[in-house]
């Protein structure tokens, strides 16, 4: 596996304390950065700063809804007083399954919060350091469901969608000031909420609908969340300063190859 050097880096990743976000948290955190997580559910990601610290890694858990500015300026300034702000991964989202008529006003409502606006907000608050520094990378989780319909996914493949159109517009407005933005738009991953979507609504018959679900990728098989964090841990690097304004698939053949 490629080694890439976070030393003297610190990056704030929303959404860090499970899922992709778990393996950011600990793939960044292992590459020597200091790694701040902002996530709501803060038991649960203590666990992985807990484990960040037993490592010999440097992770602090932030608890914060995304959706809130003031909460996230007041927690992205005290970071921001006492580190260099490197990097911003925007991890953090809800998903929603229903075409438009079985997507309330209130679910609507509920992906925006977390899915547009907490990019937003993130974004909004870590850039006035960035251009201070003239320097910074923007990385946002966008999905494949950016750009191409799938069923039943009304609501989120909208919010996701802003998520990708967001990149391009940052990446667009800040390039004269060192900061780069890119995205990633995976296909299904393997984690607990596919976990927990799958015993919910098909008890009995949980190892008969995962292996459907893997299936409807053309390589047979759902992602991995430490896949998504290598592809992430590489385009935050400078070795990919090259890079900006981009989306890139990780979705095992599932955009070029379906159909």
């Amino acid at each position: 596996m490629a080694s890439y050097n976070y030393k003297d880096k610190t990056v704030i990743i929303t959404g860090g304390g499970s899922g992709i976000g778990e393996a950011l948290s600990k793939k960044f955190a292992s590459s020597g950065a200091n790694v701040h997580i902002l996530d709501f559910q803060l038991e649960k990601t203590q666990e992985v700063v807990d484990e960040v610290l037993e490592k010999g890694g440097r992770a602090q858990v932030h608890q914060c809804d995304v959706s809130n500015q003031e909460q996230v300026k007041e927690i992205v300034q005290g970071i921001a007083s006492k580190n260099s702000l490197d990097i911003l991964i925007n991890n953090a989202g809800i998903a929603h399954v229903g075409n438009i008529e079985g997507t309330s006003e209130s679910d609507m409502d509920k992906l925006y919060q977390v899915n547009i606006k907490g990019v937003y907000n993130c974004i909004y608050a870590c850039i006035p350091k960035m251009k201070e520094q003239g320097n910074g990378v923007v990385l946002n989780m966008a999905s494949i469901a950016s750009t191409v319909g799938i069923s039943d996914r009304f609501a989120y493949s909208m919010t996701k969608g802003a998520v990708l159109t967001m990149t391009y517009s940052i990446a667009k407005d800040y390039i004269d000031h060192g900061i780069r933005c890119n995205s990633i738009s995976p296909a299904r991953v393997h984690t607990p909420f596919v976990d927990n979507f799958i015993s919910k609504n098909y008890p009995g018959e949980e190892k008969e609908m995962f292996e459907k679900l893997s299936k409807t990728q053309p390589i047979g098989r759902m992602a991995k969340p430490d896949e998504i964090a290598s592809l992430a841990l590489y385009l935050c690097s400078d070795e990919a300063s090259f890079i900006t304004g981009t989306d890139f698939p990780i979705d095992g053949g599932f955009i070029k190859l379906n159909g």
